[in-house]
């Protein structure tokens, strides 16, 4: 990587540093005003990295110069911004100055924390370091980041552009590509893949901070955010996803920013920046994975609601000499605090603070000079005609920042989901109430998956029983992905698979508690607490009734995950905090204790040795070699690819041909054939499932090289070519 490329890299970074500065609130009573405003600058800057690659794309300038320029300007705002906010609230210091005295705070508030919240924080301290130590070692090694995730930059940056191209692999141009926007980045800054593990690292970061601040707006002090921190910090298919080029943590990550911008809607009227950020993380979403949607819908559907009922009741404003963090609402009484939404008031906790302040449904009624009563304003019905067009500003919004893909996928399959096999293979296809509870019984059982064989076994074999007496076919094809057959293992720390037991079993509790007794898990914000919790449940059961089973799917219940955590942390701290008789007391202690332990245990167990990258033993990243570090998976390929590499590089060929099937792996071909300086190869697909795009001719290239089926790779061999074959790998050449 070049002096340049290193000075790029820190542009994103310094990019968020300087908008966190200009997006901090302007308020008192914002809760956890500083992750709020991080939260912020990462979505404006995600919402630059996508579009700046649309614009780019469409004028064919992928390109480093490009790139540069983009980013160099985009910094320089976001720094005057920084600057001129700085200036307008009067704090003119030096930044290592403000700097000190952050880290003088962050100094104080550790001295006045117990034992148990330090070694919570110390023990997310160490996993995210020893995350992003993994994440710089390893190189790139999923599975579907060799078939099409890596593979759809490297033909971004060959074509200098967005538009398709010929291929076998339908996921590398059908599948939503925001994840692989912000690789293209890197790529382009580094001229490889080094830091592609970053961007899942950061997301992972991201989704414990955000996941924290849902906590704090829910009535949960510092001891229920660490808990929530800590509860996903220590999920092994977190902490394995931190340090892969997968794309569920990004995914996870734009829905919690919606989450944590939507519960701020219950307690305030939405300015126009609120509607932008709001519409840009749903964008986000749609661009990175869209079963990321089913969580986004019935959130935004929440804000909707809290929007509604802030326009009917009227604008909240806030009492002379009222204390921080009680905005109070116009004509509003003792609204009591179990309501759905009704008392969907957020705590105003305070970033670091112990005790959330009261919600706004709890507060009185308006003061105005000196004068309780109900201040002049717009009528109702015009605050109801900005709340609707505030909803509509945020779908355009965000049809924005996905339209664009979403138009080219029209354009070639004339659907703006992609080809029927894509719309049929992972959507039920079947809805009726007997089918939709097989496959959510399904899902909880992989979801929750243990190492006792006894206890797995026999759940899978009652679900089976079951749903044989209701009258459907367990291994239903319209209820299940592809030729997959329900039960598989899903307990081993494996980034694609692994359950979480521990983690969904709390999030079960605390939802079951969070919609039954709220008031006793979040007293001052119980209203917010059950509407939250409503919602959580409500994505949990639309995935089950629109996802089919198949033995991946824990990844695409990730972002179910992060948004039920917060009930998680929030129950364990009431657990806690209860005033119960000695014995009891001590009792529910201890089982807190243990459950946190045996979390902690999974989470440092599946970094060390989870797969494919991992601390210790067989597979090491400080042990084993790169390539064989890329190969994990199949390391039997590994010699495979090299060789046919190497004869076909030997030949001197230029433009070479792929014969490859829909789950093949392409990247290497792409590392392996690429020219001494980092020039991309020229590969061309001699197979092609796009309809308007023709595979080339066989004999238009200079070689052709094959992977997984040889007789498909003997049928577009040309004659008097020698075909060479390894086992997985193959490659013909024509006559010299």
């Amino acid at each position: 990587m070049s002096a340049a490329g290193s000075l790029l890299v820190a542009a994103p970074l310094a990019a968020v540093l300087s908008l966190t500065v200009a997006l901090r609130p302007r308020g008192t009573d914002a809760v956890a005003p500083l992750r709020l405003a991080v939260i912020r600058a990462t979505v404006v800057t995600g919402a630059f990295a996508v579009l700046t690659v649309e614009l780019l794309g469409a004028l064919r300038l992928l390109t480093l110069p490009a790139f540069a320029v983009a980013w160099l300007i985009f910094l320089a705002v976001a720094a005057g911004v920084a600057g001129w906010r700085r200036r307008r609230d009067g704090t003119r210091g030096a930044p290592a100055a403000t700097a000190r005295a952050g880290l003088a705070r962050l100094a104080g508030r550790w001295r006045t924390t117990g034992r148990g919240e330090r070694l919570l924080a110390g023990t997310l301290g160490g996993l995210v370091l020893v995350e992003l130590l993994i994440a710089l070692l390893a190189e790139p090694n999923n599975f579907d980041s060799q078939t099409y995730h890596l593979p759809k930059v490297e033909h971004w940056v060959a074509q200098r552009g967005l538009e398709f191209w010929p291929t076998a692999i339908h996921r590398q141009v059908t599948i939503p590509p925001g994840a692989e926007y912000l690789l293209l980045h890197l790529r382009l800054f580094t001229g490889g893949d080094a830091l592609h593990n970053l961007v899942q690292w950061a997301a992972g970061v991201g989704c414990l901070l955000v996941a924290a601040r849902v906590a704090a707006q829910l009535g949960g002090g510092r001891r229920a955010q660490l808990l929530t921190a800590f509860v996903l910090a220590t999920t092994p298919m977190v902490a394995l996803q931190a340090t892969s080029t997968q794309t569920d943590l990004v995914c996870a990550a734009w829905v919690a920013c919606v989450a944590t911008l939507a519960l701020d809607g219950l307690r305030r009227r939405a300015g126009a920046g609120t509607l932008l950020l709001l519409g840009a993380a749903t964008g986000l979403t749609a661009v990175t994975k869209t079963s990321g949607l089913i969580g986004v819908g019935p959130l935004l559907l929440l804000w909707g609601i809290g929007q509604l009922r802030l326009a009917c009741l009227g604008e909240p404003v806030r009492a002379p000499g009222g204390t921080p963090g009680r905005p109070v609402l116009v004509g509003v009484g003792a609204a009591g605090g179990a309501g759905a939404v009704g008392a969907a008031g957020g705590a105003g906790a305070v970033e670091g603070g112990d005790h959330p302040a009261a919600t706004a449904g709890s507060a009185g009624p308006a003061v105005r000079g000196g004068v309780t009563g109900r201040p002049a304003g717009p009528s109702r019905a015009a605050r109801v005609a900005r709340t609707t067009a505030g909803s509509l500003l945020v779908l355009l919004v965000a049809l924005a920042v996905v339209g664009p893909f979403l138009a080219r996928v029209q354009a070639e399959f004339g659907h703006p989901l992609g080809p029927p096999r894509l719309r049929e293979s992972i959507p039920m296809e079947r809805h009726d109430p007997a089918s939709v509870l097989v496959n959510a019984l399904r899902i909880g059982h992989t979801a929750l998956d243990t190492p006792l064989a006894p206890v797995r076994d026999g759940a899978a074999e009652a679900i089976m029983a079951g749903s044989r007496a209701i009258g459907v076919d367990p291994q239903d094809r319209a209820i299940t992905f592809g030729r997959e057959v329900f039960p598989v293992p899903a307990w081993y720390p494996d980034e694609d698979r692994v359950a979480f037991p521990l983690a969904g079993a709390l999030a079960l509790v605390g939802a079951v508690l969070a919609l039954a007794r709220p008031a006793r898990v979040a007293p001052a914000a119980a209203g917010a607490l059950r509407a939250y919790a409503v919602v959580v449940v409500a994505a949990v059961l639309l995935h089950t009734a629109m996802i089919k089973w198949q033995p991946w799917g824990n990844r695409l219940l990730l972002y179910a995950l992060i948004l039920a955590a917060p009930l998680a942390g929030l129950w364990l701290d009431a657990l806690l905090r209860r005033r119960l008789a000695p014995g009891r007391r001590s009792v529910a202690a201890g089982l807190a204790a243990t459950v946190l332990a045996a979390s902690a245990l999974a989470g440092v167990l599946a970094l060390s040795y989870g797969f494919p990258r991992r601390l210790v033993g067989a597979g090491s990243v400080f042990t084993t070699s790169e390539w064989d570090t890329r190969f994990l998976r199949r390391p039997q390929w590994a010699d495979e690819f090299r060789g046919a590499a190497d004869a076909v590089r030997a030949s001197g060929a230029r433009r070479i041909g792929l014969v490859q099937q829909n789950d093949n792996w392409e990247y290497p071909w792409w590392l392996l054939l690429r020219d001494a300086d980092g020039r991309p190869p020229e590969l061309v697909a001699l197979e092609s499932v796009l309809p308007d795009l023709p595979p080339a001719a066989p004999a238009s290239t200079d070689a052709i090289v094959c992977t997984g089926s040889r007789a498909a790779c003997v049928k577009l061999v040309p004659p008097r070519w020698t075909l060479t074959w390894r086992g997985y790998v193959g490659y013909a050449l024509p006559p010299t």
